[in-house]
């Protein structure tokens, strides 16, 4: 007999579409054949120039239509590729009906588009276009700059139900959708959710910015060798976008609609960390408490996680916490329980990140393949480690940590099963 219900009689939660875009390509089967070869998708920028800049690499998805059209254009046109690709792959025919929540990075019109308005006409004139860019007056550009245009649309698109919630919490956005499409079937409001992490800022401005506080790579020449997680020579992350999209449902609803079940969201976590802007707390308590808050949410101990997706971004700091986080949480075992970076492949996706993530991690379940912490040529001695270092592995993996640490302190993990738990 099928248990329908959790360690506390909440519904199980099941995952029956998976769709994922990267760097590396278009669709979940393109990206895992890339992922599992070790297969990077950072390159030199072309969408912008980048002579006067330290960093001029990215993992930047120029392959879609809307490449050129700036950040909310893609942003978009990653969320609903992702999307039409969890929702064909779930079976689910005609609206969606059921709530959607989406990762988006907070959004602004381009300084090109901001001076090519502010230069049709006179500079009085030009100053009262730009103000109305914050009003109705100016509707496709009110609608461009919207924190909310992107779900809307997709809300439409796809048929959800209710008003759809966008978010940013920043590295974290993509696990904190799933987290709240879990806990809104898990709180009986509805049978199924879509849960979409996208982000399609990789801008000069966001650039520059993340430059100014010292967290992107600077090593320009071989990009693909760049970002290298756990590594000893490891100097900060490499901007990247992307987007993932997970059909949640309950495991009686999937199940009664003849679904596919694909794997099972059993746990999530959150702690915010007030230490600083963008640095870890030192002691690493507030990771050490998101871990041990999935954990014991999925109703699993330490020992059944066989394999960690790790939040890993390559930069010095965030490398060194994580590890010391989890030695506290897993102990000893954790010399020898796998943990990779999808970062050393992809880059940081930044508000996709989570959501990617778990849906690598959901495949990794699936193919029994784990997928390599490239670029792993020179071991950090104190990170000990298994990061199955620049080869895939072979593994039986029934249950996953996936693990996302913000700026701002934001902290979202997800534990995710084969079965239910």
């Amino acid at each position: 007999m099928t248990k329908y219900t959790d360690h506390l009689g909440r519904p199980v939660v099941a995952v029956t579409g998976i769709g994922v875009v990267t760097s590396l390509g278009v669709g979940k089967q393109e990206n895992w054949a890339a992922l599992t070869s070790g297969r990077s998708g950072i390159h030199p920028i072309t969408r912008f120039p980048v002579d006067l800049l330290n960093t001029r690499i990215a993992g930047t998805v120029d392959f879609l239509g809307s490449s050129n059209q700036g950040a909310t254009a893609l942003t978009y046109e990653l969320a609903e590729t992702a999307a039409a690709e969890a929702i064909g792959q779930s079976g689910l025919a005609g609206a969606f009906d059921g709530p959607l929540f989406l990762a988006s990075p907070p959004v602004e019109l381009s300084w090109h588009s901001r001076f090519a308005m502010y230069g049709q006409s006179d500079e009085q004139e030009g100053y009262a276009r730009l103000l109305a860019t914050a009003s109705k007056q100016n509707g496709d550009v009110f609608d461009s700059v919207m924190f909310g245009a992107v779900a809307d649309r997709l809300a439409d698109r796809f048929g959800a139900t209710g008003l759809p919630i966008t978010l940013s919490t920043a590295c974290a956005s993509g696990a904190t959708a799933i987290q709240l499409g879990v806990e809104a079937i898990r709180r009986g409001e509805s049978d199924r959710a879509l849960s979409i992490g996208a982000d399609g800022s990789a801008t000069a401005e966001a650039l520059i910015r993340f430059s100014l506080l010292s967290a992107l790579s600077t090593q320009n020449d071989v990009p693909e060798k760049a970002s290298k997680p756990f590594s000893k020579d490891r100097d900060g992350f490499v901007l990247a976008e992307g987007s993932a999209a997970l059909v949640l449902e309950s495991l009686e609803s999937a199940l009664a609609r003849g679904a596919k079940v694909l794997g099972v969201l059993a746990g999530c976590g959150e702690r915010a960390d007030d230490f600083h802007r963008t640095r870890s707390k030192p002691d690493g308590s507030p990771a050490i408490a998101a871990v041990r808050a999935a954990l014991a949410d999925s109703g699993l101990g330490e020992d059944r996680i066989d394999y960690i997706n790790a939040h890993g971004t390559s930069t010095p700091e965030n490398d060194k916490m994580e590890h010391m986080s989890l030695s506290t949480v897993f102990g000893e075992r954790m010399r020898r329980l796998p943990i990779s970076s999808n970062k050393s492949m992809i880059g940081h996706t930044l508000s996709a990140a989570g959501a990617i993530e778990a849906a690598f991690s959901l495949m990794t379940m699936l193919e029994g393949v784990i997928p390599p912490t490239i670029n792993y040529d020179n071991p950090d001695p104190a990170i000990e480690l298994d990061v199955v270092p620049n080869a895939k592995r072979q593994a039986d993996v029934s249950a996953v940590l996936s693990n996302s640490f913000g700026f701002g302190g934001q902290n979202t993990c997800l534990v995710m099963a084969r079965e239910p738990v």
